[in-house]
């Protein structure tokens, strides 16, 4: 995929961009007309004002923007949003402030990142019983700390 279509669907919108040619994601502002508080321990959605169309075979994957999360505590709400290539609406931002301190989020500033990534479109197809491997189904844990 070499591109990605974008739809401003407000005019103070601002479209995803990478901070640096390599950057793996794009940043998505927030699309806000004035400041939006967010309370300590609390949540809020957070509207970016566009809209994409990712190629079938592809989704969008919204992931935290390290600084945020880090500095601050405020992490998306979901962990990492998933992006349907189907998808045809507004991408909106669930953020969750995990501080001890309000955090106000300012017009135009970048508040998660947008990475697309190949997924496997496997058909899902019930069996019976699965194949055997050494680990079976031990979960958690069941590999040894390292």
């Amino acid at each position: 995929m070499n591109e990605l279509k974008v739809k401003k669907l407000q005019p103070h919108a601002k479209l995803p961009q990478r901070a640096t040619p390599t950057s793996a994601g794009a940043d998505l502002c927030a699309c806000l007309t004035e400041p939006l508080l967010l309370p300590a321990k609390g949540r809020v959605t957070v509207p970016t004002g566009v809209a994409v169309e990712i190629a079938p075979g592809w989704a969008g994957f919204v992931f935290g923007r390290s600084g945020l999360g880090i500095r601050h505590g405020i992490v998306p709400a979901n962990a990492v949003g998933v992006i349907d290539a189907d998808y045809r609406g507004e991408i909106m931002v669930g953020l969750v402030n995990q501080g001890d301190q309000d955090y106000t989020i300012q017009p135009g500033e970048r508040i998660a990142q947008l990475v697309l990534l190949p997924v496997a479109l496997a058909e899902i197809v019930e069996v019976e019983s699965l194949s055997d491997t050494a680990r079976g189904a031990n979960g958690f844990g069941s590999t040894g700390k390292q």
